[in-house]
């Protein structure tokens, strides 16, 4: 005879989710949007995406970023920010002129590997920015890109010790404009065949390198 199931009226105990602090979210926020815009680039993600990969809601991810833009700075460029100032306190304080160039190299080629990374994503900021002036402003409105052009003049200006030949706060811009295009549309500057990665990588830190020595203050760049 087969049995007979007993039903009840007791419901199975409610799994009641722990509630989670505004800076877990604002975390889970920040790690699932650089992770969309890494897959999807700025124009293809979304902030609904976002919020699901990041298991929260649309609501909840305005109540702390107030744009996409907005998100899309804290998530790529504040990490970028917070890499070079570790870097900069890290390194750049000593005033040997070889242990500054040597420091200044490894610098140029993490800047290269960041902005390579970071190529679709930077493209796609300003194609938006192109074309849609509203949803994304002005580079220098990133607020840890002009951070790091104030640190970088900064301590160049540190190590000068009279007239300068080119304004610090002009080869701050420069230098990193010289990286961040040689990089971005390496395609279409060095086509196939010119030279290896390692060699096109090498020629853009020697040229920043020496372009940073212009200010004969700073001291000769070793190699």
């Amino acid at each position: 005879m087969p049995k007979t199931k007993v039903q009840t009226d007791e419901a199975p105990p409610a799994t009641r989710r722990k509630r989670r602090s505004p800076e877990d979210l604002m975390n889970r926020i920040l790690a699932a949007a650089a992770e969309e815009f890494r897959r999807c680039g700025y124009a293809g993600a979304t902030t609904a995406a976002i919020a699901r990969r990041a298991e929260v809601t649309e609501a909840q991810l305005f109540r702390y970023f107030a744009s996409k833009t907005e998100l899309f700075r804290e998530a790529v460029f504040k990490p970028l920010e917070q890499q070079l100032s570790s870097f900069v306190e890290t390194h750049m304080l000593d005033h040997d002129v070889e242990a500054v160039s040597k420091t200044t190299a490894l610098y140029i080629d993490e800047l290269q590997r960041f902005v390579g990374e970071n190529a679709q994503m930077l493209t796609s900021l300003l194609v938006a920015q192109a074309y849609d002036l509203g949803a994304a402003e002005g580079v220098l409105a990133i607020g840890s890109l002009r951070g790091y052009f104030d640190r970088g003049a900064s301590m160049m200006s540190a190590r000068l010790t009279g007239p300068f030949k080119v304004d610090p706060k002009l080869m701050a811009r420069v230098s990193f404009a010289a990286v961040l295009a040689c990089v971005m549309f390496k395609d279409w500057i060095f086509p196939p065949g010119l030279a290896s990665e390692e060699e096109i990588r090498a020629a853009i830190n020697d040229f920043v390198r020496e372009g940073i020595g212009a200010n004969p203050q700073l001291g000769p760049i070793a190699g």
